[in-house]
């Protein structure tokens, strides 16, 4: 393979995946978990900051080639976090449920995720996040343990959810701080 293909290769995937694809581990460590957590609780507010300011044009600028807009990005958070809740709360009260997937590429061209203020999706993460890390924070060792069954990718313990989520998190935030950076963004919004 030649250094031009390498580099194309590897810018690809550095678009794709900026913080290197989701690894799922066999357990957790409590001290892991408290970061996934810690991660987690976080993300709203390093979102919102790293779009704070930005115009219309912005946030309908696609992270990467081919990729979403910024503004489908962060709508598709809310409704991946979201889904991850209830899947966990599905898990802390029912014998590993199957849950559903859904048509994330679908969801994305609804007209809320194309064209609604991004606004609304930074609160309700807010909101989410607040009461999700809540939950994550009181579970007992056994609660770790705890299985949801997915169709696609099989079964799912809670520490690997929020190890995933958390990882989640930081994968689209990641996309964004990028495309900002490549673009000399800067929180003010301003198109230079």
């Amino acid at each position: 393979m030649s250094t031009a293909s390498t580099v194309s290769t590897s810018q690809i995937d550095l678009a794709r995946y900026p913080i290197g694809k989701p690894r799922r581990p066999q357990s957790l460590t409590a001290a892991e978990r408290a970061e996934a957590i810690s991660t987690i609780e976080a993300m709203p507010q390093k979102l919102a900051a790293a779009v704070k300011g930005w115009s219309d044009a912005q946030l309908d600028t696609p992270y990467r080639e081919g990729g979403w807009t910024v503004r489908q990005l962060i709508h598709h958070v809310a409704d991946s976090h979201m889904t991850a809740f209830m899947r966990i709360r599905l898990a802390l009260t029912e014998d590993t449920p199957t849950v559903k997937p859904y048509e994330e590429k679908d969801w994305a061209k609804l007209a809320d995720s194309q064209s609604m203020p991004v606004d609304a999706s930074l609160r309700l993460l807010q909101s989410l996040h607040e009461r999700w890390v809540f939950m994550l924070r009181s579970l007992k060792d056994d609660q770790w343990q705890r299985v949801y069954r997915h169709p696609e990718s099989g079964d799912t313990r809670v520490d690997q959810a929020a190890a995933l989520y958390a990882w989640h998190s930081n994968h689209h935030l990641g996309h964004v701080t990028r495309l900002a950076a490549q673009r000399g963004w800067q929180q003010s919004g301003s198109d230079s």
